[in-house]
């Protein structure tokens, strides 16, 4: 199988490392934007801005040629860019015939001078609107680029309406380190991405204010209950997010300390402002950006998201950290399952 993986950031070049070294030998091709960077990485044979520690296998090629051409040679593309450029990119790929999947997660942020008619859209909604006819779906669950890289043990979800698109991942990518399980409901597949990196800085927040255990095992629980109430307003199965795309992936990215958004939480605690901890990071955080589009969704759908509503106000500047906090635990007695 010829497989294209186009973005070259850290979860890019970890996942077109490991299918590269996989024992089905596919043929795997790296892409990125910018010449210089690839050129670089072909000489030293590793990114050495977003994985330098993973030495790209030698059957892994590399290419800043055009895009579209270059996909329109693959079986598969694995589009591996942050969420803000997804639109573009799928456009670009709109006139593919092969299956096309997407490993950002979140909602796509809106212009804040859109207007209240315009929301933020999840990627497989993204795809309807500027690719319609596109075979595509979304690669996701618990996993962080660096052990993806290193070989270590990793489960995704590969989840399509297409059962091809499904195939197509799991041929690709399932082997003795990373096992592929396949999920037609990609709502709930990309409502529990975006909405796990929204809950991963809040919970970064309550370790960073060492408000201990008790304090996290609530904060995940009740941010599960919270992934789960907008995905099932948005058309989703309950057992989605219970399993890796939800609950596995909400787990790992809050409490693992690899994760971007967990960090930017701990990074506010400390008392820095948002900018200092986003630009120290050297990575997009994509919690930062979706948070909004998150809460924006959920209003619209009448759906009650009192963790992300307060990470929003963290993230705005209209709550300090402890203040936060003091939103959430002074919120009115309830039933659990409201």
């Amino acid at each position: 199988m010829k497989i294209l993986v186009a973005g070259a950031g850290a979860w890019g070049t970890a996942l077109a490392a490991a299918a590269a070294a996989a024992p089905a030998r596919h043929e795997v091709t790296l892409w990125g934007r910018d010449a210089q960077q690839m050129a670089d990485m072909q000489a030293g044979a590793r990114n050495q801005r977003y994985l330098p520690q993973c030495r790209l296998p030698a059957a892994l090629h590399l290419s800043a040629a055009p895009l579209p051409p270059l996909a329109g040679q693959a079986d598969l593309v694995i589009v591996a860019t942050p969420m803000a450029a997804l639109r573009a990119t799928l456009s670009s790929l709109a006139h593919l015939s092969v299956p096309v999947a997407w490993l950002c997660k979140g909602f796509e942020r809106v212009d804040d001078g859109a207007g209240p008619e315009r929301f933020g859209l999840l990627s497989h909604e993204v795809a309807a609107e500027v690719a319609p006819t596109l075979q595509c779906g979304a690669l996701s669950g618990p996993s962080f680029a660096r052990e993806v890289a290193d070989g270590m043990p990793t489960a995704l979800v590969a989840a399509s309406a297409n059962a091809a698109v499904r195939q197509a991942l799991v041929d690709a990518l399932h082997g003795p380190n990373l096992r592929v399980y396949a999920n037609d409901d990609i709502v709930g597949v990309e409502v529990g991405g975006a909405v796990k990196n929204v809950l991963a800085i809040a919970t970064g927040l309550c370790d960073g204010l060492h408000l201990g255990l008790n304090a996290r095992a609530a904060l995940i629980t009740r941010g599960l209950a919270e992934m789960s109430r907008l995905g099932l307003a948005l058309g989703a199965r309950a057992e989605t997010f219970m399993g890796l795309s939800g609950l596995g992936d909400l787990v790992l990215t809050a409490t693992g300390d690899l994760s971007r958004n967990r960090q930017v939480g701990l990074l506010l605690a400390a008392g820095q402002g948002l900018q200092q901890a986003v630009d120290s990071l050297g990575h997009v955080a994509e919690g930062v950006y979706s948070a909004r589009t998150v809460v924006q969704r959920a209003r619209r759908l009448g759906v009650e998201m009192p963790i992300s509503e307060a990470v929003v106000a963290l993230l705005d500047g209209r709550l300090q950290p402890a203040e936060a906090v003091a939103t959430l635990m002074g919120r009115g007695p309830r039933g659990e399952m409201l």
